[in-house]
């Protein structure tokens, strides 16, 4: 039997089976990627994320001064771009994801 064969995943070792997880991390992940990706300051990223209720979670995105534009984009279409990504990477973990920029 070699390596690859011992890396079957075990239906007994998944996420689900574990009390430990963190509901909606994927989707904190992918938005402080794709926001870090846009403005110029990305130490100044601060993402708050509230306790989902039922099966949606709150994401407030803050950002440095001056970046906010960048991460709205014209007509809110990088904002929107955001949103649809990140609800993607959401319902990936079976969740609602509604994102808010923050001033």
């Amino acid at each position: 039997m070699s390596d690859i064969d011992d890396r079957v995943d075990d239906p007994d070792d998944s996420d689900e089976a574990d009390g430990n997880t963190i509901p909606g991390v994927g989707a904190r992940e992918v938005l402080s990627y794709l926001v870090k990706s846009v403005v110029s300051d990305p130490d100044s990223v601060q993402i708050d994320a509230s306790q989902p209720s039922g099966d949606k979670i709150s994401l407030e995105v803050h950002v440095g001064p001056g970046d906010m534009g960048r991460v709205i984009g014209k007509r809110g279409r990088v904002a929107n771009a955001i949103r649809t990504v990140v609800g993607a990477a959401a319902a990936n973990d079976g969740l609602r994801a509604e994102v808010d920029f923050a001033d």
